[in-house]
């Protein structure tokens, strides 16, 4: 099905129902998100990987750290792991060397949507109430959204990311290993290293045939999501877009992210437009920051070259949630975050919060007042009318400065409101007829007589 419209990762489902197919077989690289509606069968290629530099490179890494070790890979080099278990085994019996090593494996190769719900609510059984007791209450709950990618077993916990899946002891974190990547610095890297970005982390560049510790440009996007964190705190106005029509799930996490909005006393207006780019969100100037709802391989958007920043929705949740920190935690995968019960309305009298864009104390609206507008039959002309009068007579200060609360206002404040059917300045003059003929001679003009 060549291009797909919203990322290429992800099982095009979209297309296919275009042709009424029962089955999707996705070919290279993707993100194991599961399917909505169709079963798909994966087809990850098999790249070159050198399995005696590899293995060499693996155990000087061991032996240079105290931690265990754990190997991860591209799904593309997993065809090469049973082989590079071998040889590292027979290369620490010559060298007389005792390493613990541990593997990740290829969840699997084939999805259904009914197994993708059932393995979804066994993962939400096992690790608590995360999923039927809403968003969690604090910021020790981040840590249980980022652990929520498990499920325990026995004396063990099962860990599932980006279509791989290894175990770790329940006596043990995370922390306690270095992570070890075999595969191209590449979304599906940057989703392991962010989401254990308190690991010590090393990537084998299978290109290059060498390993690197190098993950300062990762931690960089990291410090600059807690920026678009602090900056969207402050937005009024935010866009939901929606990235993907497949994966599931998505529904639910835009309608949780509509409450979520609803409950800060700030104004949503949900976006389909397939792959954002800088010219798209520029039809939308009114929007101060946009939540981008797609798959965790795609969820960073840079949005450096945008008007206004777009976030992942678990920085929505740290944004939008009054009194939430945050504590280094990250989670890219948005199932996660999905809960049953609505968040709780927050009170008249909340305190008001530091800003640190824009340097000063500032109050939050109160969202009672939206929904007695949302209840009411005439909720549109009862904004309008409001917008106009409560407009400033400085418009650059709605337009440029926050003030505008929705839409609706931010229109009113433009001088230019586009071609309207209303026409308030003098009436035209009549219809005149024009000159006639042709550029050299018209028809009006003297004729110069022959000399």
């Amino acid at each position: 099905m060549a291009d797909t419209a919203y990322n290429s990762c992800c099982v095009d489902e979209v297309g296919a129902s275009n042709i009424d197919a029962q089955c999707v077989v996705h070919y290279g690289h993707s993100c194991m998100s599961p399917t909505s509606n169709l079963p798909a069968f994966f087809v990850f290629g098999k790249a070159p990987l050198d399995i005696s530099l590899c293995c060499r490179s693996l155990l000087d890494c061991s032996r240079e750290s105290s931690k265990p070790v754990l190997v991860l890979c591209g799904l593309e080099y997993a065809h090469a792991l049973d082989d590079l278990k071998r040889a590292t085994m027979e290369l620490c019996k010559s060298d007389c060397q005792n390493s613990e090593i541990h593997y990740a494996e290829v969840l699997c190769s084939e999805m259904s949507p009914s197994s993708s719900s059932t393995a979804e609510e066994q993962c939400s059984q096992s690790n608590g109430s995360t999923h039927n007791d809403g968003l969690p209450a604090d910021n020790d709950d981040l840590a249980t959204l980022v652990n929520n990618c498990c499920n325990v077993e026995g004396s063990t916990r099962k860990y599932n990311l980006g279509g791989l899946t290894w175990r770790v002891s329940t006596d043990e974190k995370m922390d306690d290993y270095l992570l070890y990547w075999i595969g191209q610095d590449n979304s599906a890297f940057a989703n392991i290293a962010l989401t254990f970005n308190k690991c010590d982390i090393v990537r084998y560049d299978t290109a290059a045939n060498q390993f690197s510790r190098d993950v300062s440009h990762l931690m960089k996007i990291l410090r600059r999501r807690y920026y678009l964190v602090e900056k969207a705190k402050d937005a009024n106005i935010v866009g939901i877009l929606v990235g993907t029509l497949g994966v599931a799930g998505y529904l639910d996490i835009i309608e949780q992210m509509k409450n979520l909005i609803k409950t800060a006393g700030k104004k949503s207006y949900t976006l389909v437009m397939g792959r954002p780019n800088s010219a798209k969100l520029a039809n939308f100037p009114e929007c101060e920051v946009f939540v981008y709802v797609s798959c965790a391989q795609t969820a960073l958007l840079d949005s450096k070259e945008f008007l206004a920043p777009v976030i992942t929705p678990f920085e929505a949740v740290l944004a939008f949630s009054r009194g939430r920190e945050w504590t280094g935690e990250y989670l890219l995968d948005f199932k996660e975050l999905i809960s049953s019960e609505k968040p709780e309305v927050a009170s008249k009298s909340e305190e008001a919060r530091f800003s640190f864009i824009k340097g000063g104390y500032v109050e939050d609206d109160c969202p009672q007042e939206n929904e007695e507008h949302s209840e009411a039959s005439l909720a549109l002309a009862e904004l309008t009318e409001k917008a106009l009068s409560t407009q400033n007579q400085n418009s650059d200060a709605v337009l440029y400065q926050g003030g505008a609360k929705s839409a609706i206002e931010y229109l009113k404040a433009r001088s230019y409101r586009g071609m309207t059917g209303e026409y308030e300045g003098p009436a035209p003059d009549s219809v005149l007829i024009g000159r006639t003929g042709r550029a050299a001679g018209y028809s009006d003009e003297k004729t110069k007589s022959p000399q």
